[in-house]
């Protein structure tokens, strides 16, 4: 999509995915699920992450399972994650443009949601030294915990039960949604919402293609492409 047809179809409430987007997470994720799998001799490759970005909890655990044919259950590798997502998600930091967005928009009144597959118990640990910049949101949906979510991405879900959530409801084609993973946009997508990625940089361009428009970072991001206040900086 040019720059001319994005300008044509503003936008008027933003929903933004956390991990690997707002929080540099994806890094910590690693060294859980590679200390998990290594005793049995695997090895947690971006082959096998690419595939379950943005899922739950549970649905992270059957994946990983299925993959390397492991000799567990699923609640034997959820066990285990628990206590590793304990240690590591507190050292978690803020990924680069992230505050500065979101800081942007709630000055400019622009309403925005959070919609994270993050339980409250992981999102508590994840955000324990930022909940300044997260009490920005105007709400959360936190998939792993939300009855509401019933299925998680790359089902359109948690995009829907956000949209929901507005005060006004917005059509979900006035909504702009913020992800890194490529079933976040496709869950975006089946949503009937336009998508900024900011995938990591070892994600295949393949996997870019449902994407509205690809940023290297959300410093990047220009916020008058969808009609939103520009920076003034």
């Amino acid at each position: 999509m040019t720059d001319k047809e994005v300008l044509q179809k503003p936008v008027t409430h933003c929903i933004f995915d956390m991990d690997g987007l707002l929080l540099d997470t994806e890094t910590l994720y690693t060294e859980v699920f590679s200390r998990i799998v290594s005793p049995y001799g695997m090895k947690y490759t971006w082959e096998h992450k690419a595939r379950i970005m943005g899922f739950r909890t549970p649905e992270v655990a059957e994946g990983i399972i299925k993959m390397l044919n492991l000799p567990m259950t699923p609640a034997e590798f959820e066990a285990q994650a628990k206590v590793l997502y304990a240690e590591l998600f507190p050292r978690t930091q803020m990924m680069p443009g992230a505050e500065r967005l979101l800081r942007h928009l709630k000055t400019h009144n622009v309403p925005i949601a959070l919609a994270t597959s993050s339980s409250a118990e992981s999102y508590n640990l994840k955000t324990k030294n930022y909940q300044h910049i997260f009490d920005l949101f105007d709400h959360q949906v936190l998939g792993g915990s939300d009855p509401e979510v019933r299925r998680g991405k790359p089902c359109p879900d948690i995009f829907i039960v956000a949209a929901a959530r507005f005060p006004d409801q917005p059509d979900p084609s006035k909504c702009l949604v913020f992800e890194d993973a490529p079933n976040g946009v496709q869950a975006a997508c089946a949503a009937g919402m336009r998508s900024v990625m900011v995938p990591d940089p070892n994600l295949p361009k393949s996997s870019q293609g449902d994407a509205t428009i690809v940023f290297n970072s959300l410093n990047d991001f220009k916020p008058e492409l969808f009609g939103l206040p520009p920076f003034e900086d």
